[in-house]
């Protein structure tokens, strides 16, 4: 059985850890499980967590016998189902693989191979796949639009330069992520003054509580097939949920500031992202009654988009210009023309 090191190892003694959060994902949770069984890494432990599922995940998931680690738990989210995987893990460095991704062959192996003492994480590319594993769009996050390009444009001063003057930073979503655990264990569990969602608090906290190292390949394929819960377009009601989520980064970006001694970012830089600008346009206009940022509306939203081109941003200029013109049509068209704009936009 893999046991946790105690002291300092060398790259080739890593340990990780894959935690498996699973909800009625059954069609798609054999792929992730055994592509985290599959890497060419000798020390690593999959822990799948099913959160109460009613499909046939179970049966899946009890397949792969003593080859994993099977915890089943009653219907709590996602936050709690990690936060129970973390608790069963052992590994210096964790995995959080969303049960509909998959991990690439070689993806431990090229996590180790930059893996150092201080980073609180490393990041890859994503491949956007459908249901079916086929190519369908570009990797995530979009560094072409980076500038300058890597490097040293996501080096990791400036990650935290970003993350703190415009609360973004270029990162993937959760399985694009491997954490140390000597970060995770000062935030977990995580309660419910966190985001129900794991990612969005350690992507969050991260820059904060030590260094972000980047691999510029696709490590990880990012399923999309319509279910996902990043789908923008399943609801109106999603962009007001996705500004309260960006609320609540904002708070655990604090939180972590507070550890680390360092003054927190003002709430003011949630007015100076430019992917959250585009969900603030989005979310004033389809449902106004519902938007979660105080002090927001449709005038401040039109200055802020009149303002990105010209503000420091780690996107080139080009595609502030776009977010800008995207955003200023939107907000002046008629309720008709931008519900389309944003459903193009977001599809």
């Amino acid at each position: 059985m893999n046991m946790r090191h105690s002291g300092p190892v060398s790259n080739e003694e890593l340990f990780f850890s894959i935690v498996i959060a699973n909800y009625n994902y059954g069609r798609f949770i054999r792929q992730a499980i055994e592509s985290a069984l599959t890497q060419d890494w000798r020390n690593v432990e999959v822990i799948v967590v099913d959160d109460g599922s009613t499909d046939d995940s179970a049966e899946v998931i009890h397949s792969f016998g003593d080859r994993i680690t099977a915890v089943f738990k009653e219907n709590g989210g996602q936050r709690e189902a990690n936060n129970v995987g973390f608790a069963r893990s052992a590994g210096d460095i964790v995995i959080f693989l969303d049960a509909d991704d998959v991990l690439v062959p070689g993806a431990l192996r090229s996590i180790a191979s930059v893996w150092r003492t201080g980073l609180s994480k490393v990041q890859v590319l994503m491949e956007r796949v459908d249901a079916q594993g086929r190519p369908i769009q570009n990797v995530v996050p979009k560094i072409r639009n980076v500038i300058p390009k890597i490097p040293p444009g996501l080096s990791c001063e400036a990650i935290r330069h970003w993350a703190y003057e415009t609360s973004e930073y270029p990162t993937p979503p959760g399985s694009g992520n491997a954490y140390a655990r000597s970060f995770l264990e000062k935030i977990f569990p995580l309660d419910g003054t966190y985001d129900s969602f794991t990612d969005s608090t350690c992507i969050a906290m991260a820059p904060y509580m030590g260094d972000v190292e980047t691999i510029t390949a696709p490590l990880v394929l990012y399923r999309m097939h319509g279910a996902n819960d990043s789908a923008m377009s399943a609801s109106t009601s999603n962009f007001g949920r996705e500004i309260a989520r960006a609320l609540k980064r904002h708070s655990a970006a604090c939180k972590a500031c507070a550890m680390t001694g360092r003054p927190a970012p003002p709430l003011s830089t949630l007015f100076c992202a430019p992917h959250l600008l585009q969900l603030r346009v989005a979310s004033l206009r389809l449902t106004p009654a519902q938007h979660p940022l105080p002090g927001d509306s449709r005038v401040r939203a039109l200055r802020d988009a009149f303002s990105i081109p010209f503000r420091a941003s780690f996107e080139r200029p080009a595609f502030r210009c776009l977010i800008a013109g995207w955003s200023i049509a939107t907000l002046l068209a008629p309720k008709n023309i931008a519900s389309t704009l944003i459903r193009r936009r977001f599809i």
